[in-house]
């Protein structure tokens, strides 16, 4: 009980400081060492930093590092060479002001689907969405729940073939791949998309009642930004399918690997030099890797000549892949020393028993649990499959669940609680938008975590009765 408590200790901490923006990289190993010397295992405080800790996140980096690297550069290009801008422009020039709110929803959401991270979809879309909103006199409050709706929910957790890292997460624990089942994440993605605009529709409706407008605010736009901005106008003069046409690679390359490359290779040879890779496990993630380096070839080939600092465009790509790799393993490191202390063995079979006889409860359950204290969905989706994955998929075997069902389920509920206040992605995008969790939170929480809730419990109940499909 002693360790149970100790456990408890360390997740409120974790928990409160990181809302008070402490960096995870340094909160990780401090909470894993909380809970260590709590729980009175203090003999055992180096070994389990050196073998415990240390070895979880080495691993998840080894294992994730080319999946969060690509993903950073490859937005970085498609934000540098002009693509982001032309294919946002394209949609507010065919939409317009009169339909500002799902112009903006949709410029994100193809962004995100198609590979760009979304910190860098934030960046590019919140000017547009600012001057959308402006002249269609809609409240500025309403931008940061627009820009989440179409790249923090669907597009990361449910549309099959996302290259969202939280999408792949999954795969080497359950031998699955993106597309896991597609048509469970279609609906998701229709009820996620649907219910979020109801919403943010409702809340503009609702505001012309009572002539609010958009509101006084001073725009504390950088200079640097600005400067930025201006130094990339050339770029952003790029036709629209070259634009499109490096989304359309990560996931044509990856449907095709995924489906007929791997699948009708003879792998078996791999076991004479790496008799411990299982090929089923690991192909969806090569798949990916393929994909987005593809991708990222073909843009930079697509641009030869019209890169402003093609060399200062890569390094700041690639630079920027390490907090978000860093931030996460570290969460990991600290779940795995959380899962070697003897109270955790109450809190996983409390979890494990949650729905009994239906696995995709309780690991909806844990996802959302775990995402919601780390304010993270792959720092929590990851905490989770490393200290329970192999006991869902288990239970999921004996109960004639398909482990694709798992990963949807998974993906989907630590797309859930993950953006309560403390999360940094949710700091970030409203001080993007020079807003405050006062003004804009509750729209945020009504499309990031009210309506994918429902999705999720729409896919758990037909993944229930009619199977993965």
């Amino acid at each position: 009980m002693t360790s149970t408590l100790a456990i408890i200790v360390s997740l409120v901490l974790l928990m409160y400081l990181a809302y008070r923006g402490i960096t995870v990289l340094l909160l990780a190993p401090l909470m894993a060492a909380l809970a260590v010397l709590l729980s009175g295992d203090i003999s055992f405080f180096l070994p389990i930093y050196t073998e415990t800790f240390m070895s979880a996140l080495s691993g998840y980096v080894l294992q994730f590092l080319p999946i969060f690297l690509l993903g950073a550069l490859f937005g970085q290009l498609m934000a540098d060479s002009g693509a982001a801008h032309t294919i946002s422009r394209w949609i507010v020039d065919r939409l317009g002001h009169k339909h500002a709110i799902v112009t903006v929803v949709l410029a994100c959401s193809v962004l995100t689907y198609g590979g760009v991270s979304l910190f860098v979809v934030a960046f590019a879309i919140y000017p547009i969405a600012r001057d959308l909103f402006r002249a269609a006199d809609i409240p500025k409050r309403l931008v940061p729940a627009s820009i989440a709706l179409g790249s923090f929910t669907f597009t990361m957790t449910a549309l099959p073939g996302t290259p969202a890292i939280q999408n792949a997460i999954p795969i080497p624990y359950y031998g699955t791949n993106v597309f896991a089942a597609p048509g469970l994440g279609i609906i998701a993605a229709a009820i996620m998309l649907g219910g979020g605009l109801w919403w943010l529709r409702s809340r503009e409706a609702a505001a012309r009642l009572r002539g609010e407008g958009y509101g006084q605010h001073v725009e504390a736009e950088s200079v640097a930004n600005e400067k930025d901005a201006e130094e990339r106008g050339p770029m952003s003069r790029m036709p629209l399918f070259l634009a499109i046409l490096p989304l359309l690679l990560v996931v044509g390359v990856n449907a095709l690997f995924t489906y007929v490359v791997f699948p009708n290779m003879d792998l078996t040879f791999l076991a004479e030099r790496f008799p411990s890779v299982s090929p089923g496990k690991m192909t969806g993630l090569w798949a990916l890797i393929v994909a987005l380096v593809v991708a990222c070839a073909t843009l930079i080939v697509l641009r030869l000549g019209h890169w402003n600092d093609l060399r200062e465009t890569i390094n700041k790509g690639v630079f920027g892949f390490m907090l978000p790799l860093f931030n996460t393993a570290s969460e990991v490191g600290y779940g795995a020393v959380i899962a070697s202390l003897a109270g955790f063995a109450i809190i996983r079979d409390a979890v494990l028993n949650v729905a009994p006889g239906n696995p995709l409860v309780s690991e909806a359950v844990a996802m959302n649990v775990l995402a919601g204290i780390t304010g993270s969905s792959s720092g929590g989706l990851s905490i989770a499959l490393q200290t329970l994955g192999s006991d869902y998929l288990r239970m999921a075997q004996e109960a004639g669940i398909s482990p694709e069902l798992l990963h949807r389920v998974a993906v989907m509920a630590a797309g859930g609680f993950d953006t309560l206040p403390h999360c940094g992605a949710i700091i970030t995008l409203l001080s993007i938008c020079s807003l405050t969790h006062r003004q804009s939170y509750l729209n945020i929480a009504a499309v990031t975590m009210a309506v994918p809730l429902v999705a999720l419990i729409t896919v758990i109940s037909l993944g229930t009765m009619f199977g993965s499909f």
